[in-house]
């Protein structure tokens, strides 16, 4: 019996997931790194973090499996997207690499924007947002012009652990749709894009599919590692990508809700061709090599839920600040949340925008607050799927909940409430980690396609039916919901002219 092992390079640490061929997950290794704060709104990492943790996941992986020296197979990857790593003519680092979520690029965001949007919409489907890789190039061309001079590689972070393994420079469509410098139908580098903003298109790494075989492991790290055979290695896939892979969204009726610390709704796209005008992201989709997938963010999803317990909640675990919402009725009372606490992604893309708790009166308890809070955070996901249905037309048959929403069953039942949809748990939530061990399966030939590998390797739970009269109730409250915003804009901005 073989092993797969899926690398899932996040913020925070490495985690290497092995799974055999009936798709049980054997083990779990995680590796830490820490992230660099310079200046608020700046966020970096090394790259040599990435490359030790690896060493440390797969040396632990070889003291805890007796035989995973002699049964690794196959090894692929998801990552955090869009985070800007820049290599010299000996493929050394150059600077830290910029993550997704540092936001000094506003200025350039505002430029592209501004003089190249309508073309980066067309060509990219989407528009320049802070995260995006474009935008952080145009902050090195501005600010540190003496290291874009010397860039001889640009890569993500996966690519750029997967070229310390395999010593070959590649990158997958579902990450690549993550830069603003895909052209996403015809799969190949924008020159329109990148010749606007002076970047060489060498630079630039080959691009491949995400099940695509590109090297074996090196044979000094075979050694370091103590691997007795040739370990084969594939693209890998962005992490919401994955994500979608690892939770079976593999057709238009199956939608996906994740809730950490921020929030995401995503779907299966069969084609491009929705015109969400970029209030959604579409990025190619790691499942195969013709398929899309939309996808809508709450910056501030578990993040809100953490703020709250910590500011009003301290001396309470988690289990004990939610044990009493399932005996608060359905819209708090009139209470409503916003999770604007950092600004917002969809459908607004406004980093001024703040949170409000509209309707307080003296009847609401400290319960009141948490469940508004929770169904705040479930609202903003709603608005993802509400431009989903109304641009698109889908018809969702059932969404899968994953991360922190999926594992209290109040919250779930308020998914299935305010979703109007069946909400379907994973036996197994294992993130993108596990749809980094599918494409390595379907890599290696172990099945003949995606949807076969999902059969095996993912495994439905628990599901929950929306409550009819919860449903009414709750449409309601999303229409005064959805109002919120327009109507505290003006003072969120103001307020933050203040504060500055």
């Amino acid at each position: 019996m073989g092993y797969v092992l899926g690398l899932d390079l996040g913020t925070s640490s490495l985690k290497g997931l092995l799974v055999n061929k009936q798709g049980e997950v054997v083990t779990t290794v995680t590796a830490e790194y820490p992230l660099i704060h310079l200046k608020p709104g700046y966020s970096e990492q090394d790259p040599v973090e990435w490359v030790k943790a690896c060493d440390e996941v797969m040396l632990s992986l070889s003291e805890k499996v007796n035989d995973f020296t002699e049964k690794l197979e196959g090894i692929s990857f998801s990552g955090q997207m869009h985070s800007l790593v820049l290599l010299d003519k000996n493929a050394e680092v150059l600077r830290p690499a910029i993550l997704w979520n540092d936001v000094r690029n506003s200025d350039e965001c505002e430029k592209i924007n501004t003089e190249f949007g309508e073309e980066i919409l067309r060509i990219t489907k989407n528009i320049a947002r802070e995260g995006f890789t474009l935008p952080k190039i145009l902050w090195i061309q501005k600010h540190e012009p003496e290291i874009w001079e010397q860039v001889d590689q640009v890569l993500l972070p996966k690519d750029y652990l997967r070229y310390y393994l395999t010593g070959k420079f590649n990158m997958d469509y579902s990450d690549a749709a993550g830069t603003l410098m895909l052209d996403i139908e015809d799969k190949n580098w924008s020159e329109e894009v990148v010749s606007n903003y002076g970047i060489n298109l060498d630079v630039l790494p080959p691009l491949v599919g995400s099940a695509d075989y590109v090297g074996d492991v090196l044979e000094d790290l075979k050694s370091k590692y103590g691997l007795k055979n040739d370990v084969k290695v594939f693209a890998g896939g962005a992490d919401n990508a994955c994500a979608a892979v690892g939770s079976g969204i593999l057709d238009e009726s199956t939608g996906m809700a994740s809730i950490g610390t921020s929030g995401v709704f995503l779907s299966y796209e069969e084609s491009h061709e929705s015109d969400y005008e970029g209030q959604l992201h579409v990025f190619n989709h790691a499942a195969d090599d013709q398929s899309y997938y939309s996808m809508g963010v709450t910056l501030a999803a578990g993040h809100s839920l953490n703020w709250f317990k910590n500011t009003f909640l301290a001396d309470k675990t988690f289990d004990e600040a939610l044990a009493n919402i399932g005996d608060i009725n359905p819209g708090s009372n009139g209470l409503l949340f916003t999770p604007y606490i950092v600004g917002e992604r969809t459908p607004y893309t406004d980093g001024k925008i703040r949170g409000s708790f509209i309707g307080i009166d003296t009847s609401h308890t400290i319960d009141h607050f948490t469940r508004s809070v929770i169904e705040g955070i479930t609202f903003s996901l709603k608005d993802s799927q509400y431009l989903m249905e109304n641009v698109a037309e889908k018809n969702f048959e059932r969404i899968i909940s994953v991360g922190g929403g999926s594992k209290n069953k109040d919250w779930l039942q308020i998914q299935a409430d305010i979703f109007d949809t069946d909400i379907v748990t994973l036996t197994a939530d294992q993130g993108p980690g596990l749809g980094a061990t599918m494409l390595a399966a379907v890599g290696l030939n172990w099945f003949d396609s995606m949807d076969e590998c999902s059969q095996v390797f993912v495994e439905y739970a628990d599901t929950i039916k929306p409550i009819n009269e919860n449903v009414e109730i709750y449409k309601r409250y999303y229409e005064e919901y959805r109002k919120i915003y327009s109507s505290t804009k003006e003072i969120s901005h103001n307020l933050n002219e203040i504060i500055q």
